[in-house]
């Protein structure tokens, strides 16, 4: 497998066809398929003798393609497809793109590989520019056959645009289904519907992805792994509620290919994982693997359960160096009605306590999570959830805003609490019978001051002492001060935002500002932006005028002078 050189503003990875060399010995096991057998008689294909090649016009050709967030994701589905297209495998290639990329440049890099197949992967994220790409393609080479695939178009499937435009739809888990769509594709017995069906299939039986990450992905992005696959838990607001349990693939094939992932240079593992701290004891071998080789750039990212971290379990975590870990740690609310509402089983206290003693003995980075607009949710008990939270000290609070995600078991409650989403993507929602759009737009607005201020790590030093014992009051103080400054809650540059933080500093909490502006300036210290902290505008009142006016007055004097 070679390896391509991605554009720095388009991601490509190409799996390609084998050399020369390995399609000669192989041309006799592909001719044995009777599938593709059937296939290359029905295209005519002629094999040169002379160069060993099958002819490139007479092979099919699939293309698996996604539009990633940004380039260092990388697509787990795609590669998890190609592992299991059998000896459908050399004539595939993957090419991954990211969103911020033109449909018509993304859709003239398709066509190039002259495909008569491509599949894509489709999420909420990349919904409204894949639609985009399928439009174009279809519109230009309309005998392309398009497949679709991914959470997005798996529910509510018939009632989308995209699905209009494509030729199939892969529901389910399709490791297995698309290769066998493919293969109906290529003998010319398609099937006589659009929306398919992938039916379960035992993990055992999936060939897995993690010999097509490239070196390219081991050294410059994110790679995706997982250990289980599933959840046993219910909670409404997830498409994993829909899981009936949790089942783990066989532990010494996984760490197999761990192994050789590590010994090929990767060193940025992501479990996706839902509950990645369910079964302890396969917790602990993996956790250990890892820590038997550990190196300085190593990083780990867990997705775990916050109220089941055994005594075991936390003596091991506690031997990882600092940057090694990374837990993300789903709370949502601390309020038992909300929980109750959204079928979500938690011991409150219990995840207190594990967050408190994280903090205090391990290295781990803790991101956890909060979602507001949840059934029955309030803003006065998202404001309690969050100020329990942070005086838990997480690194992180991420503030999410619920989503309707197609499938997902939340809309039951859409009538009995006014539930009201957005019918575009993201499909946030807008307002509950608890909560109007105008506290909804608040708390937007929070949540973006709140990842810029709070969770960027830029104000370490002054955030505890601009907050109280009530930090939501605090900072939603802050929030609104900023935003009707400056009607903004993008693009605000850093030096401006400091300049922000100390104005709003002073005219809400006067008795604080000293204090704040001592330890904003650690925090500017630590950005290394060029301009000088003296420089910048740190006063909202009669000082900020004072100091406009004697600049001005010494602009004055030295012209005349």
């Amino acid at each position: 497998m070679s390896e391509h050189t991605n554009h720095p503003e388009l991601a490509v990875t190409q799996i390609p066809t084998t050399e020369n060399s390995a399609l000669s010995s192989k041309k006799s096991e592909l001719i044995k398929s009777e599938s593709i057998k059937t296939d290359l008689i029905k295209e005519g294909t002629a094999l040169s003798h002379q160069s060993g090649q099958i002819i490139d016009k007479a092979s099919p050709k699939i293309v698996l393609a996604t539009l990633n967030a940004r380039y260092f994701h990388t697509s787990f589905g795609l590669r998890y497809l190609y592992a299991n297209l059998k000896e459908l495998k050399e004539f595939c290639e993957i090419k991954e793109f990211i969103i911020q990329t033109r449909a018509i440049d993304i859709v003239e890099q398709i066509l190039e590989t002259k495909p008569d197949i491509v599949g894509f992967g489709v999420y909420i994220w990349n919904i409204v520019e894949t639609t985009d790409v399928v439009n174009l393609l279809k519109v230009i080479a309309p005998e392309i056959k398009v497949v679709l695939g991914g959470p997005e178009v798996s529910y509510e499937t018939e009632q989308q645009g995209i699905v209009a435009c494509a030729d199939y739809v892969l529901t389910g888990p399709a490791d297995i289904s698309f290769y066998q769509l493919c293969k109906d594709i290529i003998n010319e017995t398609p099937p006589d519907k659009k929306v398919l069906n992938s039916k379960p299939v035992p993990l055992e039986e999936i060939a897995l992805p993690y010999e097509y990450y490239t070196d390219e992905d081991l050294k410059h992005r994110l790679l995706y792994v997982e250990a289980s696959r599933g959840c046993p838990f219910k909670c409404e607001f997830c498409l994993s509620s829909l899981d009936k349990s949790s089942t783990p693939f066989e532990l010494t094939a996984f760490l197999e290919q761990m192994e050789i992932l590590y010994q090929r240079g990767a060193r940025n593992f992501k479990f996706i994982d839902r509950t990645f701290n369910l079964n302890i004891n396969t917790t602990m071998q993996i956790m250990q693997f890892f820590l038997d080789r550990m190196t300085e750039d190593l990083y780990l990212h867990f997705e775990v359960v916050p109220d089941h971290l055994p005594r075991k379990l936390k003596e091991l975590l506690a031997q990882f160096p600092e940057g090694s870990l990374q837990f993300e740690i789903g709370i949502q609310t601390f309020n038992v009605e909300v929980q109750a509402n959204i079928s979500r089983k938690q011991n409150n206290a219990k995840s207190k306590e594990n967050l408190l003693w994280l903090r205090d003995n391990t290295s781990a980075h803790i991101h956890a999570d909060l979602i507001f607009g949840l059934p029955g949710e309030t803003f006065d008990t998202f404001k309690d959830s969050f100020n329990q939270l942070y005086h838990c000290r997480p690194h992180e609070i991420q503030m999410g805003i619920l989503k309707r995600l197609k499938g997902s078991p939340i809309i039951r409650h859409t009538e009995s609490f006014d539930l009201r989403f957005n019918p575009l993507p993201p499909f946030n929602i807008l307002s509950t019978d608890r909560v109007s759009f105008s506290t909804m737009q608040r708390i937007n607005r929070f949540a973006r001051y709140w990842d810029m201020i709070g969770n960027s790590g830029r104000f370490k030093y002054a955030l505890p002492h601009m907050l109280s014992d009530e930090p939501f009051d605090d900072f939603m103080a802050i929030t609104e001060w900023i935003f009707n400054k400056t009607g903004q809650i993008h693009k605000i540059s850093l030096k401006k935002l400091f300049e922000l933080i100390s104005q709003s500093v002073e005219a809400l909490f006067p008795e604080k500002h000293q204090l704040v502006i001592e330890k904003i300036e650690l925090d500017y210290e630590a950005t290394k932006l060029k301009s000088h902290f003296n420089g910048l505008n740190l006063y909202a009142g009669e000082k900020t005028e004072s100091i406009t006016k004697n600049k001005s007055l010494k602009r004055q004097q030295q012209h005349m002078n």
